[in-house]
């Protein structure tokens, strides 16, 4: 081979090498062909990637050209063993003419049976003076092929082998991370971890194991708050669905206009904005399940093309006439009456029908007051923890919530508990720190302090609190009202009730 010839199979070789380890993330085997490539461009006989087992503490060889998987097996050395360990504990690259003269050479793999004319070279695999391993080649001694060419030429695959080793790890990372965070989310949504105490949500969760791993439409009715998603997130990962998509999407907080693109897709020039085809929330859940929120919002132009999807399980993109095949499961939920909108001619019988298989109600908290201590300690427990604190509720605090309506359900539970323990200045939270809206209905009718009437006392707050707000606005109602949450309305009606001009006149005349 000629210095041309043999300059364009070192770039051919290095080209085809580069390719390999970019190709896919099996490290192994593209570590395998990339010393086939060596031997089939630049005649080297036997190749072998070793690499350093933190672990174990040793190198092993992971990959070779010309080597039986027994030979590899044997193929293990402690750092500074032998050419392979010293290469690695020096970060320097040897050569060795003729392995049969070398003392130092030890043949471990025992794949060389005749020593002699056979040359050895060996270079780190490193990058950023990060030593990974080693890679060693065999080749017929030729003196027409100087051996710093040689050394050139793996120093760069050396390189090349480094950097996929290192991508690898990191996609290995990752793979592992998303694995764990798939896992945590699983065990997340499974039912045991459902936070209840009431018969009520006791029923609702038996009918859901039942159902889970069906294929059947679900209808889940219930206020707003109530945890809706959350439940059908948990039949979704308790089904043989668990590992393919959740898809999620609310069918009143996209505009009309958008929301059969959001859900069905498109294609490129269905309208003027599509400048590239989009599939839609169906298609995307293919396999899965797909979640549609508040559906008793969905236009009845959409309700149509919705019933036809439920009927045959396939779509048409906006701006196509193929049908797309889907396999999905639909989990929807609202908090309208959907009966009465049928009956105002705003929601289609026959789709109320199709999604009504199994219909859950879940009832709001105020009807399930037997929930709210777990919900509580629950709540308490996740936002003590993320806020480091040691935060609890006394006694009184917990009457008072147990008195309260919670018009806005577990959300609105879960806000109070967040602020509560946010805000918390000791490890007690007294009804004192609670909202004063909380006290404005018959909250606090059966709720008595034993030596002044408790409502009295919360008056009593809340006038400090008006006052003070107001002295740091410069008596500027508008913005003392909105920095103690009322509306100026409110504000103004308050300083009537507690006669507080009276009182702003005696402080500052």
């Amino acid at each position: 081979m000629n210095p041309f010839e043999r300059t364009q199979a070192e770039l051919t070789a290095l080209l085809e090498i580069s390719k390999v380890l970019n190709s896919s993330f099996n490290l192994i085997d593209n570590l395998n062909t990339a010393l086939k490539l060596l031997s089939d461009y630049l005649d080297m006989q036997r190749g072998t990637v070793t690499l350093y087992d933190k672990t174990a503490g040793e190198l092993r060889i992971v990959a070779a050209f010309g080597l039986t998987p027994e030979q590899m097996a044997r193929g293990r050395y402690k750092v500074g063993e032998g050419i392979v360990g010293r290469v690695f504990e020096t970060g320097e690259p040897i050569i060795v003419p003729n392995i049969g003269k070398e003392p130092l050479f030890l043949n471990r793999t025992g794949a060389r049976i005749d020593k002699n004319n056979i040359s050895f070279l060996c270079v780190p695999i490193k990058l950023n003076e990060e030593i990974l391993g080693v890679l060693s080649v065999d080749r017929i001694f030729d003196e027409s092929i100087s051996f710093e060419e040689d050394l050139r030429v793996l120093g760069v695959v050396s390189v090349l082998i480094a950097q996929a080793i290192k991508l690898y790890e990191t996609f290995e990372k990752e793979r592992s991370r998303r694995e764990e965070l798939e896992q945590e989310i699983k065990e997340r949504y499974q039912f045991h971890n459902l936070v209840f105490r009431s018969q009520a949500m006791r029923e609702i969760v038996k009918t859901c194991i039942k159902i889970a791993k069906t294929r059947s439409t679900v209808l889940i009715r219930g206020e707003s708050g109530t945890g809706k998603e959350l439940l059908a997130k948990a039949i979704h990962m308790n089904s043989d669905r668990s590992d393919k998509p959740f898809v999620a999407i609310n069918c009143a907080a996209i505009p009309e206009t958008l929301l059969e693109a959001e859900l069905f897709g498109f294609e490129k020039g269905a309208f003027t904005s599509a400048f590239a085809a989009k599939p839609g929330k169906i298609e995307l859940a293919n396999g899965g399940t797909l979640f549609l929120d508040e559906v008793g919002d969905m236009p009845l132009s959409l309700q149509v093309k919705l019933l036809r999807f439920l009927q045959d399980q396939t779509i048409e993109r906006l701006g196509s006439t193929k049908p797309i095949k889907v396999d999905v499961r639909v989990i929807c939920a609202t908090n309208r009456p959907l009966e009465k909108l049928i009956q105002e001619g705003k929601f289609r019988e026959d789709l109320y029908f199709r999604l009504n298989v199994v219909p859950i109600f879940i009832p709001p908290l105020r009807e399930r007051k037997e929930d709210i201590p777990v919900l509580v300690e629950h709540f308490l427990k996740r936002f003590n923890e993320l806020y480091q604190k040691r935060v609890r509720l006394s006694p009184k605090t917990m009457e008072i919530l147990l008195e309260y309506p919670f018009p806005g359900n577990i959300r609105e539970l879960e806000n109070l508990i967040e602020r509560l323990v946010l805000l918390a200045e000791g490890e007690v939270i007294e009804p004192k720190d609670l909202p004063f809206e909380m006290f404005e209905g018959d909250v606090c009718k059966r709720v008595q302090d034993t030596q002044k009437p408790f409502r009295d006392a919360l008056q009593d707050l809340e006038k400090e609190r008006i006052l003070k707000a107001l002295i740091e606005c410069n008596f500027n109602q508008s913005k003392a009202a909105k920095k103690l949450g009322y509306t100026r309305r409110q504000l103004s009606y308050r300083i009537e009730k507690y006669n507080l001009k009276a009182e702003l006149l005696r402080k500052f005349s």
